[in-house]
């Protein structure tokens, strides 16, 4: 039930990342919800304990707080550390740029690269169990010697072991599926059950009725997924039993269906999500029956195969599927980089942020961040077994150990992780030496304007405001750090050519500087550092998950993270944390809807919150529409927003924004502000970013600070605010009564 007071107007705001209280937003001590629940709800100060901060006069001021959808269970926010590699997967997609794709060949390369993060997620779990203890560790007497864990699997057949041992990757896959199902169901699907989901995100726009409704479009991609970890498993499982090729019939034929399988998995990956259910379905189910029963038939060749000679090098196939995997990346990554420049290349538009290349940038992260996540698995379990000395061809295994031997496609992505650190350090700090004089002209030429007499000793606090001003532009000189990393992350990938042939950093050292030389030696010593550098990144990226369980303020530092990675529905990889805005968008136009009918209503948001609040107004209807304007004040619609994803926010869908509430929109903007800016730039020389003359009064400048004199009634010069707050300034109540009386 509506607990609200009915009133005429209302100003409803919307908060940025970081998952603020209700009474920061309201900038009230006592408030009470009014509508929503614990998860996302609307609050309002209590009756009778007083106005809001920033409320303007006749005006209620009512607060969303969507906070907890993303930072708000700790058990929840520190496994979407885990989930890293399959949110920027997923967020690939998005960075497109605008354009038609022909034959929806772009979606199709991110889907294919996203099932390859679980190819790559299964193959890691493998390698743990099925490799090193299975079939390197287990065999030999001083690895299993004091670990009666591991011992008793020596009393087992290499073939029922295997076997046994396959339920571990089965247990990971599942607790991954119900990590996202189980997030799913508490904040998705909040929308309208008629409304038609989203099946691609190349066809979707932030108008569409469905945009936000991905519920259809994870359900096919999990099962796809779900077959295609199976499938791998399946595959390495027959591959490890079978050292001596595959002549045996009984185990070419379970190999050849366990492949077959595996192929029409990856089909189904080319393709988009059926439009109806039951199209799906039809589908899914021969899927499932064909995964349950190839994977019956692969367990039990296993069981049945007894003893296998083993103990000698990797499991058999392992080394094989590893590298093919990294060569099925590096070639989706380069054939995506081709499609999204060729297509970029053909929109006429302003000069495209990152070169159009934003969609293969975050892809190669993601298989960046699965591969470092890879690789620290597979050599701390491996350094565990071995008693510290993972061995290389120049330090060779002890007898009585046994060799412990990870893939040296893990080796060639340590040392390609080491060099994208050392090389994205040393590109960060060249771009922003480089960028320092001009941004520091840029603050010089904004100071004399804002300040054209100020007194000599106000000298120190005016050189703090032009280096303020400068720092805050340090985000548009981005731009070739991230083409770099895209550039090292492809050369990385492109080492796998060397792993095919067997050739590991080590053995090409030797190879350029003989066994006897000193170049192998510092390659091994290199190659270590990037091990243990990729590791400890890992380990603290798995603390800082211990401490947002812990602590409630790291939870929220996390939470910023995925406030930016979660924002866009999962039309790539299921496994990714769930899109909070399709509850989010949603939940603001209902609200909306129901406020409207008592009087026009100021949508109010700060930072990310514009986001949440220009994509709830492309869903309302034109009545609702009539009777709503928008504030945003710091927001990063064009300086983020549009660059990233101009496919969807860019500069016309900003003004077709506009135009649907009649330019009853105002933008406060600061210089100082390093996230937020103008929404509608003028620029010299240049048309107008919108045909409607109406964009031009969109954007409303602050000075910051209001000034560089003491006043005489206080004690300190006027602060410089940046990014927080700005209800606090008359020129945000001028624009909510100027927006109020234009709504009635």
């Amino acid at each position: 039930m509506d607990r609200t007071p009915r009133c005429d107007a209302v100003e409803l705001r919307v908060h940025g990342i970081s998952g603020v209280t209700a009474e920061r937003i309201l900038d009230h001590p006592i408030v009470a919800r009014v509508a929503g629940d614990t998860h996302a709800g609307f609050f309002r100060p209590r009756p009778g304990s007083g106005a809001a901060g920033g409320a303007t006069a006749g005006v209620a001021v009512e607060a969303y707080r969507w906070g907890s959808l993303t930072a708000g269970a700790a058990v929840r926010t520190a496994s979407m550390l885990l989930l890293l590699p399959f949110m920027l997967s997923n967020l690939a997609v998005w960075l497109r740029p605008p354009g038609h794709d022909r034959w929806g060949l772009l979606s199709m390369l991110c889907r294919l690269l996203a099932g390859t993060l679980t190819a790559t997620f299964v193959l890691a779990i493998v390698g743990v169990t099925l490799d090193l203890i299975g079939w390197q560790c287990v065999p030999y007497p001083g690895c299993r010697a004091s670990r009666p864990y591991l011992a008793w699997l020596y009393m087992l057949p290499s073939g029922p072991r295997l076997a046994l041992l396959s339920a571990v990757p089965l247990l990971a896959l599942r607790v991954v599926w119900a990590i996202g199902t189980r997030s799913a169901r508490a904040f998705e699907g909040f929308g309208p059950s008629s409304a038609q989901a989203l099946a691609d995100g190349e066809t979707g726009s932030l108008a569409d009725a469905g945009f936000w409704q991905d519920e259809q479009t994870i359900g096919w991609l999990r099962q796809i997924h779900v077959a295609l970890g199976i499938s791998t498993l399946n595959v390495s499982l027959i591959a490890g039993i079978s050292p001596a090729g595959f002549g045996a019939p009984r185990h070419v034929a379970p190999f050849g269906v366990a492949v077959g399988l595996l192929v029409f998995n990856v089909i189904l990956l080319c393709l988009p999500a059926p439009a109806s259910a039951a199209g799906a379905r039809r589908l899914l189910r021969p899927l499932w029956a064909a995964t349950v029963g190839v994977s019956v038939l692969c367990l039990a060749v296993a069981t049945l195969a007894g003893a296998t000679p083993s103990g000698s090098g990797k499991l058999p196939g392992y080394e094989g599927a590893a590298a093919g995997v990294v060569a099925v990346q590096g070639v989706l990554l380069v054939m995506l980089t081709v499609v999204t420049y060729t297509r970029q290349r053909g929109v006429r538009t302003e000069r495209p942020f990152l070169r159009g290349l934003g969609t293969p940038i975050m892809a190669a992260a993601a298989v960046s961040v699965g591969a470092a996540f890879t690789a620290t698995l597979v050599y701390r379990i491996a350094d565990a077994l071995d008693h510290g000395d993972i061995p290389d061809p120049i330090r060779p295994n002890s007898p009585l150990v046994g060799p412990l031997e990870p893939p040296v496609a893990y080796w060639w992505a340590a040392l390609a992780g080491l060099a994208a650190l050392l090389i994205g350090a040393a590109v960060t700090s060249a771009t922003l030496l480089a960028s320092r004089r001009r941004r520091r002209e840029l603050a010089a030429r904004i100071i004399e304007r804002d300040y054209p007499d100020v007194p000599a000793e106000d000298a120190h606090r005016l050189r703090l405001v032009r280096e303020t001003i400068a720092r805050s532009r340090v985000s548009e000189e981005l731009g070739p750090v991230l083409i770099a990393f895209l550039v090292i992350a492809s050369l990385g990938l492109a080492t796998v050519t060397l792993d095919v042939i067997g050739i590991g950093p080590t053995q090409l050292a030797a190879r350029l500087g003989g066994q006897s030389g000193a170049l192998p030696v510092l390659a091994a010593y290199v190659t270590d550092a990037g091990v243990w550098v990729i590791s400890l990144l890992v380990i603290s990226l798995m603390v800082l998950g211990f401490r947002s369980y812990r602590s409630s303020q790291t939870r929220r530092l996390v939470a910023v993270l995925w406030d930016l990675g979660t924002f866009w529905p999962r039309t790539v990889h299921p496994f990714a944390p769930p899109c909070y805005a399709a509850r989010a968008v949603p939940e603001l136009a209902k609200r909306i809807t129901g406020l409207t009918a008592r009087g026009p209503v100021v949508l109010s948001g700060h930072s990310h919150g514009s986001v949440l609040a220009a994509a709830t107004i492309l869903q309302l209807p034109p009545p609702v529409l009539a009777r709503v304007s928008l504030l945003t004040y710091g927001s990063p619609l064009r300086r983020t927003y549009a660059r990233l994803y101009p496919a969807y926010l860019g500069p016309e869908a900003l003004c077709d924004l506009g135009g649907r509430i009649g330019w009853r929109w105002r933008n406060l903007w600061r210089d100082t502000d390093p996230i937020g800016g103008s929404i509608f730039p003028r620029v010299p020389d240049t048309p107008p970013p919108c045909a409607d003359p109406a964009a031009g009064d969109v954007d409303i400048r602050l000075r910051d600070p209001r000034g560089l004199t003491i006043d005489p009634a206080d004690t300190v010069p006027p602060p410089i605010e940046r990014h927080w707050p700005y209800h606090t300034q008359a020129a945000y109540q001028v624009a909510i009564r100027e927006l109020i009386d234009w709504s009635r």
